[in-house]
This record gives C-alpha cells, structure tokens and sequence, in this order.
C-alpha cells in the first residue's frame, strides 16, 4: 500500500517539475481589442455590440456582460443579438425582455411593465416606480 501510494505521489511530483512554462502564453485566452463596432439591426447601425477578437485574429460578437448597480449588486446581462432579447439574471431571477426601439447609440428593450435602455456602458432598468442604474463592468 505504501509503495503504491509512494509510486502515485511521485508520479505527480514529476508531472509538475516535468511542465515547461511557455512564453507565448495561453493560447486559449481571448483579448479584447477594445473596440466597438457597428452590426446594422434594421439598417440602422447599432454601436452597442461589443466585438471581442481571439488569439488568431477571428472576431466574434460578444454577449455576456456583468452590470452593477449602485447598491453594489452583480447582475449578468446577455444580449441575444438574433432574436433581439436581452436577460438580466439578478437574486437567482431571470428577466427577458424583447427589443422594442434601437435608435443612434440607445436600445430600447421591454417585456411587460419592465423597461430597459441600453447606451454605452449604461443601463437603466425602469419597473413601476423602481429606477435602477447599472453600470457595465470589467469582471
């Protein structure tokens, strides 16, 4: 038993001095090149979809973003981009709101008597007598 168990953590000793450390980096990290560009939403330019480019130089449309509030509450946002909704998952409760106006640099979603804007890094989520601001963050 003590052999065997001998055997193994040495072994895993010589799986972890045996790595080379590689200096071209992770391969399977994507970078953000910081830019954001247009993709047209019923001819019109929509500059709130953010592009994110992978190691190969490849650009995919990016989705999911985390807001925070001014409480200091997460909230995940993902924009789906074809079927032009967006959810907000906050407290383990999921909103999907449907894309009602997309004018200049704004959007407009809605669902029900939740309203939500869209503009920049900002969203501002209007429910009842409820107004919530949501800053997007680098998480």
């Amino acid at each position: 038993m003590k052999k065997g168990l001998w055997g193994v953590v040495t072994v895993i000793a010589l799986s972890f001095t045996g790595c080379k450390k590689s200096e071209t980096g992770n391969k399977a990290v994507l970078q953000s090149d910081g830019t954001e560009q247009s993709m047209t939403d019923s001819g019109k330019a929509d500059p709130n979809i953010q592009y994110e480019t992978d190691v190969n130089g490849k650009k995919y449309v990016k989705t999911d973003f985390v807001y925070k509030a001014t409480d200091g509450s997460l909230a995940k946002v993902v924009f789906d981009y074809k079927e032009k909704t967006m959810s907000i998952r906050s407290n383990n409760k999921t909103f999907i709101l449907n894309k009602v106006d997309s004018k200049g640099n704004e959007a407009v979603y809605e669902k029900m008597d939740m309203k939500a804007r869209v503009k920049g890094d900002s969203l501002i989520l209007d429910q009842g007598n409820n107004i919530i601001e949501l800053v997007k963050t680098k998480i």
